[in-house]
């Protein structure tokens, strides 16, 4: 049987990067990225790093340092990051036959059937790839086993001598490299766990290795049986070729401004049910219970208010419409007068293939009808950009969305915010 060999491969500082293809002006100058609402930072170019500027910090705190380091500052576009990700993948899919998207911008490969010698070589030729069909950097780990992929491709990152590629299928490398890599940083060993196993006299993932499995479950559980076997090069977790069914959905935003009257409240409460929809449609599920939730800002000196509320649905369905109606009604029922409201959101449970909806004796819908209606309009929002065809009940203004003052155009997605180039 021959050996399984994984790489993993991600975007250095994805975000950023993306930024960074199609502004070549800030190529060597400090990036961040903000959250939702233009928030905290949740992207950091080394450069930013290096100013002092740590994952999370609030934007209002750190906005006179980034004036003075002449940091490029850019509020999320997860479009953007979205369609590079899907533009990597698939430039992944030319050098591996299996390849599982673990986030929007790492990705596990089965090297399994290359030789050992020419994987490192592989590596580089699919950085090389990636970096002149997209633009964006990578570093590429490669080991026998997820875990070890995993720690391979964080040593990639941090030294510059290895090329972005580290290889730790050698098992005498792979000691020495193990016992130099911190125990924190391994991949399903949380913050909590780090103290537990640093009084069991394991600090590093070489300790880990080193350590009795059954002794791992007290600070761990089971999973860090898992963990130490995939640290010895005992592969435990295959690649996820078919992604497994979503047990939940949800659209969640914070508010650009305080939402302060119902009506501001069903708009936006309509549109994320809208959204949640068009998840659940890609997907193939339909959702039975949908629960609205909404709080005020608990940081500010404000009313505090929470709330949520469910309902069930006759029968499960994955019509936007049907979906709104629900939405609705639970953002009728939490709501109080006089409440200020910084974040909302739907989530939906129960999610059930949509095949496989009996319908309901009593107040059942004509689902074929429903169904061409939701393919048409999902249809037309693909062709013409998410929003082209919506419910009215989602409103017009908005003055509730979420703020993206800083937002660069959506190049790949958005003809209309494409750069225009004049003559003459």
């Amino acid at each position: 049987m021959t050996p399984k060999a994984f790489a993993l491969i991600d975007g250095n500082s994805f975000y950023c990067s993306c930024e960074r293809v199609f502004d070549p002006g800030i190529a060597h100058r400090p990036v961040i990225v903000l959250s939702n609402n233009d928030g905290c930072a949740v992207a950091r170019t080394s450069e930013a790093k290096a100013l002092g500027i740590k994952m999370g910090d609030p934007y209002f705190k750190i906005r006179d340092l980034c004036r003075a380091g002449r940091v490029a500052v850019y509020s999320s576009n997860y479009t953007l990051y979205g369609d590079m990700s899907r533009r990597m993948n698939a430039v992944y899919d030319q050098f591996a036959t299996d390849v599982e998207i673990y986030s929007i911008d790492e990705s596990f490969l089965d090297l399994s059937g290359y030789a050992p010698a020419d994987r490192r070589e592989l590596a580089q030729d699919l950085r090389s790839t990636v970096r002149k069909w997209t633009g964006v950097p990578t570093c590429v780990g490669i080991g026998p086993t997820k875990t070890l992929a995993k720690v391979a491709n964080a040593i990639a990152k941090k030294e510059l001598d290895l090329a972005g590629v580290c290889d730790l299928s050698d098992p005498v490398e792979r000691a020495i490299r193990l016992d130099r890599f911190p125990v924190e940083d391994v991949w399903g060993v949380g913050r909590a766990s780090t103290a537990k196993l640093a009084a069991l006299g394991v600090n590093t993932a070489g300790d880990l290795t080193r350590l009795d499995p059954k002794l791992a479950r007290k600070p761990l559980t089971v999973v860090g049986e898992r963990i130490i076997h995939e640290l010895r090069g005992m592969a435990c977790l295959d690649l996820e070729m078919v992604t497994p069914q979503r047990k939940g959905i949800a659209v969640t935003r914070s508010f650009g401004r305080p939402v302060t009257t119902l009506d501001a409240l069903l708009e936006a409460v309509s549109a994320y049910a809208f959204r949640a929809g068009e998840k659940l449609r890609r997907h193939g599920l339909a959702a039975s219970h949908l629960t609205v939730f909404a709080h005020s800002n608990l940081f500010n000196g404000d009313a505090p208010f929470s709330a949520s509320m469910t309902e069930g649905m006759i029968e499960a369905s994955s019509d936007s419409l049907v979906l709104i109606a629900a939405a609705s009604r639970g953002a009728q029922r939490l709501w109080r007068p006089g409440a200020k409201l910084a974040k909302a959101g739907v989530i939906l449970d129960d999610l059930v293939r949509a095949e496989n909806v009996p319908a309901a004796l009593i107040g059942g819908r004509d689902r074929e009808k429903a169904a061409r209606m939701m393919a048409a309009i999902d249809a037309v929002n693909a062709k013409h950009g998410r929003g082209s065809v919506t419910s009215a009940a989602v409103g017009i203004r908005k003055a509730w969305q979420t703020k993206f003052e800083m937002r660069s155009p959506r190049y790949t997605t958005r003809v209309d915010e494409l750069p225009a180039a004049r003559t003459g």
